[in-house]
């Protein structure tokens, strides 16, 4: 599903150069729930960001699907995205003005499905989070789980392989990041390759591979046998 092999990137910074990402070299399978952990700087949002092909990188190969991703136009970026990725964010990122159903239908909108069609089908995407009743109401008047439920939706809507997730839970208390967690995995149980960016060691935890980040390069993979040892030792910090 994901290959990537020495990627590097670099951004310029006035006379400087930032050197983020310094040759990795990554699979990810199709159905796979990874992690990516890293302290601040560590490189985990720029490779989250060339993965859902939102920045492009400098040396290496990052194919998706078995296509190289590399110096592709706007167009065609966002033809990718639309095919193959759904996105989360921290923040939510839903447009104020518009209302659940709304916010959820949006991808569909790209792909030129009628408004009718589009929000029937964002009915039964918010009926399958518990919101339907929610459809009409404004980002402003829902709490933080019910918006990134309502983030969750949208995410899925367009049948994408990819789930992207950056923070997920970022923003939300500790019973309802949970129940985030446990609707991420349902939409992996379900078929679906699900990656996160989170700093939480029990978020991480929730999933079935970590790959933590240090300086640019891969620290450590943790999965299979090992990850019940990394539960463990979450549970005694």
């Amino acid at each position: 599903m994901i290959q990537i092999s020495n990627l590097h990137k670099s951004y310029v910074m006035g006379t400087n150069s930032l050197h983020v990402l310094k040759g990795l070299d990554l699979v990810i399978e199709e159905g796979e729930f990874v992690a990516v952990r890293g302290s601040s700087g560590s490189g985990k949002s720029t490779l989250l960001n060339i993965i859902g092909i939102l920045d492009d990188y400098d040396l290496g190969s990052y194919y998706l699907g078995g296509r190289l991703m590399q110096g592709l136009n706007e167009t065609k970026a966002a033809l990718t995205r639309n095919e193959m990725i759904g996105f989360i964010f921290q923040s939510f990122n839903l447009i104020s003005f518009k209302n659940a159903m709304e916010n959820v239908a949006l991808p569909l909108y790209y792909q030129k499905v009628s408004r009718r069609k589009r929000n029937q089908i964002a009915l039964e995407y918010l009926d399958r989070l518990g919101l339907k009743e929610w459809a009409h109401h404004l980002p402003s008047e829902m709490s933080g789980g019910q918006k990134q439920r309502v983030a969750i939706a949208r995410a899925l809507i367009s049948k994408p392989k990819i789930i992207l997730a950056d923070e997920p839970t970022g923003m939300l208390d500790s019973t309802t990041s949970f129940e985030v967690m446990d609707i991420l995995k349902e939409i992996n149980d379900q078929g679906k390759t699900v990656i996160i960016v989170t700093h939480e060691h029990d978020i991480a935890a929730m999933t079935k591979k970590i790959i933590r980040l240090k300086d640019g390069v891969i620290e450590e993979v943790i999965k299979n046998g090992d990850l019940q040892l990394f539960k463990d030792r979450v549970r005694t910090e």
